[in-house]
C-alpha cells in the first residue's frame, strides 16, 4: 500500500474493526510520520471498539536511509502492530517488545519463515502467488500448511483475497488472518488516484504484471499503468540486479506505475471502508456456512 495507505485510510479500517495499517516512508519525513502517529491515536482515542493500527516498516534496502529516525519514532509513539519486511526484523523485535507491542514480518519461503521465528516476531505474513506490489510465488495450499507445522504464532495470508471467501479459505488452511491490499486500495478513503482506482474496476487478473524490472523486485503491477506512462509491459529494459530498477529516471514505482494482486479481478466498485467490511463480514459468514459466494 506504498503511496495509497495514510491516516484516512487507517483510521477508516480501524473504526470498521479491522487492523488498518500504513508505510512509514509513506509520510514524506520522520517528523510527519510522528504527526501521522498521533492523529490516529488521537482519532481512536474515544472509538471503545476500534481495532488496532499497524506501521509498515522497511528495515532494509530502499528504505535504510529512514530505518533509524523511524525507529525512534515507533518507540516513542508505541504503535500497538509493527510489520517488517526486507531485511532481518531482529532489532526491531526487541524494540518493539520492550514497550509490549507486537511485529509481524514478511516472509516469503519456508527458509524466510524459519529466520524470521528465530528472530522472535509474533507473527509471519505469507506473502504468497498473486499479492499485489511486492509478491512472493508459493501455492498458498502448500506453504500455509507447511509454515503452521513448524510455527505456533499468528500466520497472516496476502495474496489475490478479495472477498470474504477467500478469507474463509485463508482460516481453513491454517492462517489466523487475511491480509488484504488491493481490494483496500479501491474505497472511498485510499489515497489512490481516481485514475488508478479506476484501473482497479476495469482491469482484471489479465492484466497483472509480474517483473523486477520496474522496482528491482518482484513485483506484480496493473498493465494499464505500465502503459499509460509509455513503456511496453512486454518489453521493459532488462533489471540491472536487486532493488536496482533500470526504468527512465523520471518514473518512480508505485508513484508513476501502480501495483494490483491477481485479486483485481474481482474488484467492481469502489465503497467506503464501512460498506466494503460489511460486505466482507457477509460474504465470509455465508462462505463459512458452506454457502456460495
Amino acid at each position: 500500500m506504498f503511496l495509497v495507505s495514510d491516516p484516512k485510510l487507517t483510521i477508516a479500517c480501524c473504526k470498521a474493526g479491522i487492523v488498518g495499517s500504513f508505510p512509514s516512508a509513506n509520510a514524506r519525513t520522520p517528523e510527519i510520520f510522528e504527526s501521522w502517529l498521533h492523529q490516529i491515536k488521537r482519532d481512536l482515542a474515544d472509538v471503545a471498539d476500534a481495532a488496532p493500527y499497524a506501521v509498515n516498516l522497511i528495515v532494509a534496502g530502499a528504505g535504510a536511509p529512514r530505518f533509524a529516525a523511524d525507529l525512534q519514532v515507533i518507540e516513542s509513539n508505541e504503535p500497538p502492530i509493527v510489520i517488517t519486511s526486507v531485511g532481518p526484523p531482529g532489532e526491531v523485535v526487541r524494540r518493539v517488545h520492550a514497550y509490549g507491542g507486537l511485529v509481524f514480518h514478511d516472509v516469503a519461503t519456508l527458509r524466510h519463515a524459519e529466520k524470521a521465528a528465530e528472530q522472535g516476531v509474533d507473527g509471519l505474513i505469507v506473502l504468497t502467488a498473486g499479492s499485489g506490489g511486492h509478491t512472493g510465488w508459493a501455492n498458498p495450499f502448500a506453504i500455509v500448511p507447511q509454515i503452521r507445522r513448524q510455527w505456533d504464532g499468528a500466520i497472516l495470508l496476502a495474496g489475490a483475497i478479495s472477498d470474504g471467501s477467500g478469507i474463509a479459505a485463508a482460516q481453513t488452511l491454517g492462517a489466523d488472518f487475511a491480509y488484504m491490499g488491493t481490494r483496500f486500495a479501491a474505497t472511498q478513503e485510499s489515497d489512490a488516484s481516481p485514475e488508478y482506482k479506476a484501473l482497479l474496476v476495469s482491469q482484471t487478473m489479465a492484466d497483472v504484471v509480474t517483473t523486477d524490472r520496474i522496482s528491482g523486485m518482484m513485483a506484480n503491477y496493473l498493465r494499464g499503468s505500465i502503459e499509460r506512462v509509455g513503456l511496453d509491459p512486454s518489453s521493459l529494459p532488462p533489471t540491472a540486479g536487486f532493488l536496482k530498477p533500470t526504468i527512465p529516471d523520471h518514473l518512480k514505482a508505485w508513484r508513476d506505475i501502480w501495483g494490483a494482486g491477481h485479486g483485481v479481478g474481482l474488484i467492481e466498485d469502489i465503497p467506503s471502508v464501512s460498506e466494503l467490511v460489511e460486505r466482507l463480514r457477509e460474504e465470509y459468514v455465508r462462505a463459512s456456512s458452506g454457502g456460495r459466494r
